[in-house]
């Protein structure tokens, strides 16, 4: 069974640009809850949340058996680290964000008292006018700040404003989608794959499918800082993380594939379950590749690392320039959400 992608176009950028529009950064999942719980009962799905934080999707099947998939929610981000006496934010990197990309990007610093403040990335030689280094000067932690749209006197007048060392600062993900297919946005890495794991239950829930097995799709807040999956429900027969394909150097995805990726850095991913996925590929014509990535890991990487017997497998549409200004098209989104409906069933 494929699923043509004008079935659902419209419902996964909608779904997508709700879930864009809620910060996010690690550990940070108080206002993008809410958002994800009206998207999962919406498309006819249950809904409940761990101690940890994460979100537990279920959709009951109608015999035996328990399937899992999971994707993340978190984004890189940053954090606080301290407020100099000329009330220049210093911060520390939450995740890995590639930070010559921050340079003069747009964020908001989420005060402990709930209020919110914009500032923007700079460089600690801002200004070409003035820095002989500013272009060359290299842009790391040390050598960059957040600088506040309000008149900040030193510490005490940030933390008068509720601003503290250990306060999340959430830059921008300047969301775009193009009449071309394209969706341009930071944070595809992994909001994407969650948007298709939703797409998949409203086509689900859209058309009257019930699965065979239930299955439960775990949205952790965690995975950028290596822990996302560590937890599963019991009695996982399988475990299906949707992330998403990385491009480049020695690599065949595209943006208009689905990736399966064979191993990462965390090592092989389990060899039946995704040469299962391989063949459901075919059997469906999907755009398809299948790509080794040495620098990445994933939720299902923190599930095996905490000790699951669970196999895993990985896949996700393609995204060019991963953790910086990112893209994919619709086509390898298509292909994804139609990869995940064949590993539930249909």
């Amino acid at each position: 069974m494929k699923f043509d992608r004008k079935e659902f176009e419209d419902y996964y950028f909608d779904t997508a640009k709700k879930l864009f529009a809620a910060p996010s950064p690690s550990g940070y999942y108080a206002e993008i809850m809410p958002v994800l719980k009206e998207l999962a009962l919406g498309a006819g799905c249950e809904f409940e949340m761990t101690r940890k934080g994460c979100a537990v999707i279920t959709i009951k099947g109608s015999g035996d058996g328990l399937i899992g998939a999971c994707a993340h929610v978190d984004t890189l981000g940053a954090m606080v680290r301290s407020v100099g006496d000329d009330g220049k934010i210093k911060f520390t990197k939450v995740g890995g964000p590639i930070l010559p990309t921050l340079d003069g990007e747009y964020c908001t610093v989420i005060a402990r008292n709930g209020k919110k403040y914009s500032g923007t990335f700079l460089s600690e030689s801002p200004a070409i006018h003035v820095y002989k280094d500013a272009s060359t000067k290299e842009r790391t932690e040390e050598t960059m700040y957040v600088r506040l749209d309000v008149d900040v006197e030193g510490r005490d007048g940030a933390k008068a404003l509720g601003i503290t060392n250990g306060c999340y600062i959430c830059y921008d993900p300047k969301t775009v989608v193009t009449d071309t297919g394209y969706l341009k946005s930071r944070f595809i890495d992994d909001k994407s794959g969650v948007a298709c794991l939703l797409t998949a239950c409203h086509i689900m829930h859209e058309k009257g499918l019930v699965p065979e097995k239930t299955v439960k799709i775990l949205v952790t807040v965690y995975e950028e800082v290596g822990h996302g999956a560590a937890w599963v429900p019991e009695g996982l027969e399988s475990m299906l993380g949707v992330d998403m394909g990385c491009i480049g150097e020695d690599l065949s995805c595209t943006e208009h594939d689905v990736s399966i990726c064979a191993k990462d850095s965390s090592g092989p991913y389990d060899y039946a379950l995704t040469s299962k996925l391989i063949s459901i590929a075919e059997e469906k014509a999907l755009p398809y590749a299948v790509d080794i990535y040495p620098y990445y890991g994933s939720d299902v990487s923190a599930m095996l690392r905490a000790g699951h017997d669970v196999p895993g497998a990985l896949i996700g549409s393609g995204v060019h320039a991963s953790h910086g200004m990112e893209r994919t098209h619709i086509d390898g989104v298509a292909a994804a959400v139609n990869l995940i409906l064949g590993y539930f069933g249909f």
